[in-house]
């Protein structure tokens, strides 16, 4: 019987050990985890684009260091998630750091406030206590565990360095080279590439554009719909409850799109002569912003990651969507595929609305495996790194597995001997002509109140929002009623008055959390008022 145990045992491990003794190599780089060094990065990146970034930097680092390495990713959630955790881990540790010291008064409410807020060392009403916490966390080296965030826009990315999350990560004193005005420029169509005090690095270039579905827009033609060429287009009557976007409280990515079709339309309004006056900023404002409502009052599906509005729409879940050109053209390659050549889903630039932004990383305060992480950055802007952003699967330089489709920093990668091997050899984000120059101070500074703002204007009331909307069809369209659609696209303030809005959103001494709740309770109590009022106006011909 013992024997018979014994060979039943034996036969079910030979069994279970099969597909491992078959398996083929897969190409990757094997490592012996026990024996490597570490690098945490915490990132919403795609599976596709850890996993070549994480091949790649074990050739890199082995070749150049000899030993092995092994990243620890960390995706607690989309971009919104990342920075809510950043914050909060900086906070709890530094109160720890804090309240290891006797010497420091205890823990409060205004210390909370001030540690990691740039604006304490020049605030005349900040008390000794307050500065004492900013200097003691900016010559501290708290840290939360994680070595690099990477992703997630420069306006969050900026935030972090203000506040003194993230730290010079040395790449300008180690590679001056890389930063050439030839090779990774500053600035660049407005935006900002990298921080000059090495705070954030761009590592590649994304602009925003229009995903549609061909069949599903043949099944619409009787409703007049044609492919989509312009941001105007998704508000239109005929996509009513066939779009899908992607949430801008979840989504930085997301919510720099809308930011972009508010600087469009802010463009749009300055007249010929391109002097700025207030009353076309503020025209240009509204026009975006209820170009915005409109496109969400035509969503059929708001998701939370920028990632899923391809896939939607190669599903043929939704019709059209707006997209990342990354996701957008990596989705049409992978639908082509399937479909023997003949993709369903097509990816546009949106005509008069194209601007080019960087998707960066960042070195935290504290980082645990520093040298590791400062070798993780000269890798990413470095050629190997660069290579495996753009470059076709399988050519010298490129990955193995996955064509990323994602616009490599480095301007000197787009010269003429590398255009053979590169997955998109006719785009150039540097000579693509802008249709645009970004223009931060007009809503840069407004980025997290933008997001809130369409929150509240259409993610709470998104059903009021809808029903309106459908009425003012139903009814002939906005041309029909006049009545109906002014009161649609009454805004709870004018552009004039943005930084006066901003400020209500802020939490400060005799502002509390409360009171931001309440001012937002307060626009989304007018929208859906509003939006009710224009349905019962659109349903009487007003």
């Amino acid at each position: 019987m013992k024997y018979r145990i014994f060979s039943a045992v034996f036969l079910l491990l030979a069994v279970l050990s099969l597909p491992f003794l078959l398996r083929k190599d897969s190409g990757s780089v094997r490592t012996n985890t026990d024996d490597a060094d570490t690098v945490v990065i915490i990132s919403a990146h795609s599976e596709p684009m850890k996993h070549e970034l994480e091949q790649g930097f074990r050739r890199y680092y082995r070749e150049k260091y000899g030993r092995d390495v092994v990243i620890d990713w960390r995706a607690p959630g989309g971009t919104s998630d990342i920075v809510r955790y950043i914050a909060d881990r900086f906070e709890a540790e530094f109160r720890h750091f804090w309240n290891s010291d006797g010497s420091n008064p205890p823990w409060n409410a205004n210390i909370a406030a001030a540690y990691a807020d740039p604006k304490t060392d020049r605030n005349p009403h900040a008390n000794a206590e307050a500065k004492l916490a900013r200097k003691k966390f900016l010559e501290s080296d708290v840290g939360i565990g994680i070595d690099l965030f990477a992703g997630g826009g420069t306006y969050d990315q900026g935030k972090h360095a203000a506040r003194g999350f993230a730290v010079d990560g040395g790449l300008q004193a180690r590679h001056p080279e890389y930063f050439q005005t030839d090779v990774i420029p500053q600035e660049f169509g407005g935006d900002v590439i990298y921080d000059s005090g090495g705070r954030y690095y761009g590592v590649c270039l994304a602009s925003f554009g229009i995903c549609y579905n061909a069949d599903r827009l043949a099944e619409l033609a009787g409703k007049g719909a044609k492919a989509p060429k312009r941001w105007s287009d998704l508000g239109k009557p005929e996509f009513f409850n066939t779009v899908v976007t992607a949430d801008p409280t979840k989504s930085g990515s997301a919510n720099k799109c809308y930011e972009i079709i508010l600087q469009q339309a802010m463009h749009e309004a300055l007249p010929k002569d391109g002097k700025v006056r207030p009353e076309d900023l503020d025209r240009g404002w509204a026009d975006g912003l209820n170009l915005i409502k409109r496109i969400m009052a035509n969503t059929r599906t708001i998701t939370d990651s920028a990632g899923k509005v391809t896939r939607d729409v190669a599903s043929g879940e939704a019709a059209v969507g707006m997209a990342i050109d990354f996701y957008g053209l990596t989705e049409q390659e992978w639908n082509a595929l399937q479909t023997g050549g003949k993709p369903v889903i097509f990816y546009v630039a949106p005509e008069g609305g194209t601007a080019v932004s960087a998707d960066p990383i960042q070195l935290l305060r504290g980082a645990p495996n520093r040298k590791v992480a400062e070798a993780f950055l000269d890798f990413s802007l470095g050629q190997e790194g660069q290579k495996l952003l753009d470059f076709k699967q399988g050519v010298p330089g490129g990955p193995e597995k996955y064509a990323l489709r994602r616009s490599p920093v480095r301007k000197d990668l787009y010269d003429a001997r590398y255009r053979e091997l590169r997955a998109d050899p006719d785009y150039n984000p540097y000579q693509a002509g802008l249709s645009f120059t970004y223009r931060p101070e007009w809503t840069g500074r407004y980025f997290s109140m933008i997001r809130i703002l369409i929150r509240c204007l259409t993610l709470d009331v998104q059903d009021e929002l809808r029903h309106a909307w459908h009425e003012i069809i139903k009814a002939g369209g906005p041309s029909a009623v006049p009545e109906a659609m002014q009161e649609f696209s009454r805004l709870p303030f004018a552009y004039r008055d943005a930084a006066a809005a901003a400020a209500s959103l802020q939490i400060r001494p005799g502002h509390s959390a409360l009171d931001v709740a309440k001012v937002c309770r307060r626009w989304s109590d007018e929208a859906r008022k509003q939006y009710q009022r224009a349905a019962r106006l659109a349903k009487e011909g007003r």
